[in-house]
C-alpha cells in the first residue's frame, strides 16, 4: 500500500483561515491518502480573535505555531523563512500550500524552492494565484508575483488570473481555474451566519447600516489619507441620514486603524461622526453577519469584494487598483479611490434603489475547495 502523501498549509492572517478552512475539510475527506498538517507563522496575531476565528471555521488548532510576530517587512519575512526552514526540514513534505499575498506566502514559498527533497524542491500550491493590480507599490502585488514564479501549483479564482499568468509565461499545465474557497466558506458555514447574535447585540436593523473596514497602509499610514476616508464618512452618514433616520456606520476598528488614528490625532473626529458606530474587530460568524445584512460596504479589503459580489451587497471600494475585476464587471462592487464625491453619489443610488444590479460569477459556486482537492490528487497521487 502507498504511504500516506503529507501536505502542509501555512496560515499568516486572518483571510488565510476562511482560504483554508474548506480545503481542511476536503482533505479531512481523504484521509487514507493524505496526512495534513497546519503551521500558522503568527504574522498577524491576536490569540482570542484567532481563537474565534478557528471556531467560528471548525479548524483545528494549528500543529505548528512559529510566533512570527510583527515588523519591517524584512524583518518579518526573516524570521518566517528561518523557522519554516526548520518545519520542512524536519516534517519533508510532499506539498506546501500557501494562500493569497501576505508575507507568509511568499517566506514560505521561498523556502520551498531551495529546500531538496525526493530528487527536486518542495512542491508549492499558491491558493489565490494570478491576481494582479499591477501596482508595485503594494507589498501584496511582490507577494503575488514572487510566490507565483515559484509555485508547482496555481489554483486561480477568475478567468483573468489565468490571462495574467500565461502573460508572464507560467505554464498552462501549472494552472488550474478553480473559484475561491472563501466563498465555500461562505456556503458551508451559512446556518452558523444566521445564528449570530451581532445584530442584536448592536441594537442594528437589517438593511438599515453600513458596514466599513479599513486597515491598507496606503489608506491608514498616511494622515491626509486617512482624514480624506474620515472626511468621507462623516459625508456618506450625512447622505444616509437623509435617505434612512436610523441609519448607522458600523466600523469594526483594525488595530492598525486604531493606532494611526491616534497617532494622528483624528480619533476623536472618526467617533464624533454622527451615526458611525466603531466597534472591535469582529469574528467571522459575527462579521459575515454584519456584512449579509448591511445596506452596503465600504471597505479597502479584497477578499471584502468577493463575498460582498456572493452575497449580491453593494460594494464602494476605497482603493485606486484592485485585482479583482469579475467583481467591477459582474458583480457588486464599484471601485472609489477617495474619490468624495463618487463615494457619496453611489451610497444616494444604492439608498434609493438605482445601483447595478450585480451578478453572482460562475465559480462562486462553493465547489472550489474539491477542484483544489481533486488537482492535488493527480498531482500526488
Amino acid at each position: 500500500m502507498n504511504k500516506k502523501k503529507k501536505i502542509i498549509s501555512v496560515v499568516g492572517a486572518r483571510p488565510n483561515f476562511m482560504k483554508l478552512a474548506p480545503i481542511e475539510l476536503e482533505l479531512a475527506r481523504h484521509k487514507n491518502l493524505f496526512t495534513h498538517f497546519i503551521v500558522h507563522t503568527g504574522q498577524h496575531y491576536d490569540h482570542k480573535l484567532s481563537k474565534v476565528f478557528f471556531r467560528d471555521l471548525n479548524l483545528p488548532e494549528p500543529d505548528i505555531f512559529l510566533g512570527a510576530g510583527s515588523g519591517s517587512h524584512a524583518e518579518q519575512t526573516a524570521r518566517i523563512m528561518t523557522e519554516f526552514e526548520k518545519v520542512v526540514l524536519k516534517e519533508k513534505p510532499d506539498l506546501v500550500i500557501v494562500f493569497g499575498d501576505v508575507n507568509s506566502t511568499v517566506a514560505c514559498a521561498l523556502v520551498c524552492s531551495k529546500i531538496h527533497h525526493n530528487g527536486g524542491t518542495i512542491p508549492i500550491a499558491h491558493v489565490e494565484a494570478g491576481l494582479r493590480s499591477f501596482d508595485n507599490t503594494m507589498p501584496e502585488e511582490i507577494n503575488r508575483i514572487v510566490t507565483d514564479s515559484l509555485s508547482d501549483i496555481l489554483f486561480i479564482t477568475e478567468k483573468e488570473g489565468v490571462k495574467n499568468l500565461l502573460k508572464e509565461g507560467v505554464s498552462r499545465k501549472k494552472i488550474h481555474l478553480v473559484g475561491d474557497t472563501m466563498i465555500d466558506s461562505l456556503v458551508y458555514f451559512r446556518k452558523k451566519f444566521s445564528s449570530s447574535g451581532i445584530l442584536t447585540k448592536l441594537r442594528l436593523k437589517k438593511r438599515k447600516y453600513i458596514l466599513a473596514t479599513i486597515h491598507r497602509p496606503v489608506n491608514v499610514d498616511n494622515k491626509a489619507n486617512l482624514a480624506k476616508i474620515i472626511s468621507i464618512f462623516e459625508k456618506v452618514s450625512a447622505k444616509a441620514l437623509k435617505f434612512e433616520p436610523e441609519a448607522k456606520i458600523v466600523l469594526p476598528i483594525h488595530p492598525r486603524t486604531l493606532k494611526m488614528a491616534e497617532s494622528f490625532s483624528l480619533l476623536e473626529r472618526l467617533n464624533n461622526i454622527p451615526g458611525l458606530l466603531t466597534i472591535d474587530p469582529a469574528g467571522y460568524t459575527d462579521f459575515v453577519k454584519l456584512l449579509t445584512d448591511s445596506k452596503l460596504v465600504i471597505t479597502d479589503s479584497g477578499g471584502i469584494q468577493e463575498e460582498a459580489t456572493f452575497l449580491k451587497i453593494p460594494c464602494l471600494t476605497l482603493r485606486d487598483s484592485f485585482e479583482r475585476p469579475e467583481t467591477l464587471r459582474i458583480g457588486s462592487n464599484t471601485l472609489c479611490g477617495l474619490n468624495e464625491f463618487l463615494v457619496v453619489r453611489k451610497t444616494a443610488e444604492i439608498f434609493a434603489g438605482k445601483y447595478k444590479n450585480g451578478r453572482i460569477p460562475r465559480l462562486m459556486d462553493g465547489k472550489a475547495s474539491k477542484r483544489i482537492v481533486n488537482a492535488i490528487k493527480a498531482r500526488l497521487l
